[in-house]
């Protein structure tokens, strides 16, 4: 079991939480016991047993056969709490609003969590028609604009993204490491990034880091169709979302008293 500052985990509680983790990837596709069994190399009956539990919990349900397995309702609880009490989802609301409001596009909150980008919170535009994006999601951080704001906060050599060849989202995303970093100086030179239909074909979008945290963990996205992605107005995307950018960061700076939360 990996061990954190001299404290030893926990081997019932670390198989639980990958148990979870595992059927929360797998979305609308349910898995059967001999699969979580094989996939986390745990006995099978340890394992039925560790999924009755949970299903007595909530965190786990079956369907009427008992033969299939996804992730509860209580995960839902708990990823709702998250969010409502999170401060900086909270004070970074209204200026989504504000954002959405004004560009007439999808805005977007995300978090990096080790290799991916997590939503936090979405405006939806009600010009077209929704992307993949939702709250809970995770997106690689190399393929789109809100991981790729977050990346260049950091030196190359510290980046968090998996070795050898990325994972492509669409035929635009980012596969090699060195164009990847030659993306990420432009954005630091201008500021912010572009993406331009690497996560969604068809979407391109113009990605901020909130700089409250150093290195940042959060930023804030504007998707636009790029059917109607004209120079004017993707100069008026970039004006809106660098003030709204300024707003939130101003918000949340060491001097408002919000929570560190590590």
């Amino acid at each position: 079991m990996p061990e954190n500052s001299g404290v030893r985990g926990v081997k019932s509680a670390s198989r639980t939480v990958a148990l979870l983790e595992l059927l929360a990837a797998r979305g609308d596709r349910p898995a059967r016991l001999d699969e979580l069994a094989e996939e986390l190399g745990v006995p099978r009956s340890s394992m039925y047993q560790l999924l009755r539990t949970l299903i007595d919990c909530g965190w786990v349900r079956t369907d009427t056969t008992g033969s299939l397995y996804g992730i509860g309702i209580r995960a839902l609880h708990t990823g709702t709490s998250y969010l409502d009490s999170d401060p900086h989802v909270r004070a970074a609301r209204p200026y989504l609003d504000e954002a959405s409001q004004a560009l007439g596009e999808t805005i977007h909150l995300a978090r990096l969590d080790g290799f991916n980008v997590v939503y936090l919170a979405t405006r939806e535009s009600h010009e077209y028609p929704r992307t993949i994006s939702r709250v809970g999601r995770r997106i690689p951080a190399h393929a789109g604009a809100l991981g790729k704001a977050l990346l260049a906060e950091r030196p190359d050599g510290e980046l968090p993204i998996p070795e050898g060849p990325l994972t492509p989202r669409t035929a635009n995303t980012h596969t090699e490491h060195s164009t990847l970093l030659a993306d990420l100086a432009g954005v630091r030179e201008r500021g912010y990034s572009i993406d331009r239909e690497e996560t969604v074909t068809g979407i391109a979008g113009f990605g901020f880091a909130l700089r409250y945290d150093s290195p940042a963990v959060d930023a804030i996205s504007c998707s636009v169709p790029v059917a109607r992605l004209s120079d004017c107005h993707e100069a008026r995307v970039v004006a809106v979302m660098r003030e709204i950018r300024t707003k939130i960061e101003n918000v949340l700076s060491p001097a408002s008293g919000a929570p560190d939360w590590r």
